[in-house]
């Protein structure tokens, strides 16, 4: 039934909102690939008794040795384990040669004594100064290389650029966000202060050919943050909550959990909140039978499959003239995992239309708004919706 120009027409939004790759969901992660900041002759920031590559590097092995006793049948790839300096360039050629599902890269902060907090970044532009001296203070690390810095000389870091780069690699940005809103609001459950997810033009960021983000773990010029995160106790305090946050992302991307994280006050004008307790957690549909039978039978009929492109989710019920849809009327309301979540109006089995139209609601101002699937009314795996659509 989906053969011709529907079929065409399917393939060109993957490879179009793809950058060429034919991604649209993964199904599993496999590889993790843990970057310490700076090290060797690069010592990064410092405080009164630290030093950033040191503090990067035992958060990045607690962080791995976490992952490792949770997850045994993962890959975790580290691009330094000991006190050594590594090139910009390289970090990011580890993960992309080890084909990485996540990059995890670890820093501190510096800024003026009164600074303090957590913030994660994706790649982006710039929306304030702090911002651009942040990456360009992380990006200079390039003159500290053999030749210099020569190698990237004409490495294009514009805005134009940068914007080409981010809708080559979409779908990657958009789990980047996803497990950067994890982590923030892990870091909060800790009486960290949440300075937000945030985009900046971090060159590692940009080279790596996979979800990817940057965590400025606190600020190593506050007196009070170099205690927490200079010292051992806050050490594995951050990255027991960075194995929170890799856990649920991990369940999200797999299907297995499926609850929308909150948004932080960077990334999102919604304040939506996660609030899901183990035994309401929502499990990956079952492969039984049934559900088989169900969707070869919606194939045959050319009926029951809808995509949509989800807006909101929060903890509390809205009315349809609420402020916090922004006008938008035509909604989808539907519960999960103790969330109330709200959805655009249905696309049927046009791909194309709610892709286009997630892109116009992230401009209206709902930045977290990605497209789902639901096979005759029940909420469905990406990866699900394109099978059918493949059949």
């Amino acid at each position: 039934m989906y053969k011709g120009n529907a079929m065409r027409t399917f393939l060109f939004v993957l490879l179009a909102f793809s950058g060429g790759n034919v991604f649209f969901g993964q199904k599993s992660i496999e590889t993790v690939v843990i970057d310490a900041g700076h090290g060797g002759k690069d010592p990064g920031c410092h405080g009164k008794f630290s030093k950033e590559k040191h503090v990067c590097l035992s958060m990045a092995l607690k962080l791995g040795a976490l992952i490792e006793k949770k997850y045994p049948e993962l890959k975790v790839i580290y691009t330094r384990d000991t006190d050594v300096f590594v090139e910009l360039g390289e970090r990011a050629n580890i993960a992309n040669r080890a084909k990485a599902d996540l990059f995890i890269c670890i820093h501190a902060n510096a800024a003026s004594p009164a600074a303090y907090g957590t913030e994660t970044y994706v790649l982006g532009l710039h929306r304030s100064e702090s911002q651009q001296k942040v990456a360009s203070r992380e990006n200079s690390i390039i003159e500290l290389e053999e030749d210099g810095g020569a190698q990237y000389k004409n490495f294009d870091l514009s805005p134009d650029a940068i914007i080409a780069k981010r809708l080559q690699l979409s779908v990657f940005l958009d789990h980047a966000i996803m497990f950067a809103q994890y982590l923030q609001a892990e870091f909060k459950k800790l009486g960290r202060r949440d300075r937000g997810v945030k985009q900046a033009g971090f060159m590692v960021l940009y080279k790596t050919t996979m979800p990817s983000v940057l965590i400025e773990t606190g600020f190593l010029t506050n007196p009070n943050e170099e205690i927490f995160i200079g010292k051992e106790a806050g050490q594995n305090k951050m990255a027991n909550a960075m194995l929170d946050a890799f856990e649920k992302y991990k369940r999200n991307i797999e299907g297995k959990d499926i609850s929308t994280p909150t948004k932080s006050e960077n990334i999102s004008e919604e304040k939506s909140v996660e609030k899901v307790q183990e035994k309401n957690k929502i499990k990956e549909e079952p492969q039984n039978s049934a559900f088989v039978n169900k969707v070869n039978e919606a194939a045959k009929m050319n009926t029951g499959l809808n995509f949509r492109v989800q807006i909101l989710s929060l903890n509390a019920k809205i009315d349809s003239d609420s402020p916090r849809l922004k006008g938008e009327r035509e909604t989808f309301e539907y519960q999960q995992g103790g969330l109330y979540k709200y959805c655009s109006k249905g696309f049927g089995e046009d791909l194309k239309s709610a892709v286009k139209y997630k892109v116009q609601m992230r401009e209206k101002g709902f930045q977290g708004a990605f497209v789902v699937a639901f096979l005759d009314g029940e909420r469905i795996g990406i990866e699900k919706a394109i099978n059918l659509v493949e059949k």
